[in-house]
Parts: C-alpha cells; sequence; structure tokens
C-alpha cells in the first residue's frame, strides 16, 4: 500500500469534513422540521390546557364580586403561572367576553394600561388592554 502525500492526506481530510458538514446541515433541517412540529403541538396543548383552567375558574368561581376570591383560584393562579404565553389567550379571551383577565395580566406583563378614572368599567378595561396587545405585537 502506497504511502499518502500530505497533499493527498489533506484532499482526503477535505472530503470527509464536506460530508460531515452536509450531514450536521441534513440534520439541522430535520431537527428545525421537529422542533417546529412539536412548537405547534406545544401551542396546541397550551391552549387545550388554557380553556380548561379558564372553564374551571368561571365554573368555579360562581357569582361573586370578590376579585381576591377570583384571582385566588387555583385554575386562574395556574394560568397566571403560563407567564408570556397566556398573555394572547388572555387577550382573545377578553376580547371575546370581558372578565376579570386584568389581575393576571398585570401579573404576567407588569403593567397596567388602564387609566386610574376607568379601572372600575369591565368593557373599558378590556378595550385598553387589547389596545396595549395589538402595541405591543400580540396576535390571538
Amino acid at each position: 500500500m502506497a504511502t499518502e502525500t500530505e497533499p493527498q492526506q489533506y484532499e482526503r481530510l477535505e472530503g470527509r469534513v464536506r460530508h460531515l458538514e452536509s450531514l450536521v446541515e441534513a440534520l439541522s433541517s430535520r431537527s428545525l422540521e421537529v422542533e417546529n412540529g412539536s412548537t405547534k403541538e406545544l401551542d396546541h396543548r397550551l391552549e387545550e390546557r388554557f380553556l380548561a383552567l379558564a372553564a374551571e375558574w368561571k365554573a368555579g368561581r360562581g357569582y361573586t364580586s370578590s376579585i381576591s376570591k377570583m384571582c385566588s383560584h387555583p385554575a386562574y393562579q395556574q394560568i397566571v403561572g403560563m407567564g408570556d404565553k397566556a398573555i394572547p389567550l388572555i387577550l382573545r379571551e377578553l376580547e371575546q367576553a370581558p372578565d376579570h383577565w386584568f389581575w393576571a395580566l398585570k401579573a404576567i406583563t407588569g403593567v397596567n394600561p388602564v387609566p386610574q378614572e376607568e379601572r372600575a368599567d369591565i368593557k373599558a378595561m378590556a378595550k385598553h388592554w387589547l389596545e396595549w396587545g395589538r402595541e405591543e405585537g400580540y396576535r390571538w
């Protein structure tokens, strides 16, 4: 067996590097497909979980005027625990049927876009939060 010269070794190694680079590229694109697919699935599962918790919260709170009782419900607290991912879901709920989602939004975002003089008007509060959501680039 003949010994490879240095240029031949270099050429052989370059070929292997190109082959490995093409494998990495192929695996990366497959990985992105899997990640994108699982992200959609996670978003779908997150939405299902949110809707179930929202229904549980609405059923469990009953007809109460106590904001602290509404906001301390375990299902409501779990929604707050979802963090930023829950914001578009909450905004969609607010748009469809204004409800006491304001504490959750403030807890998650750290802001309150509702002027002091309108904090007793649920429809006005919903309007301000929906405007805030659009300005911040949320889609629902």
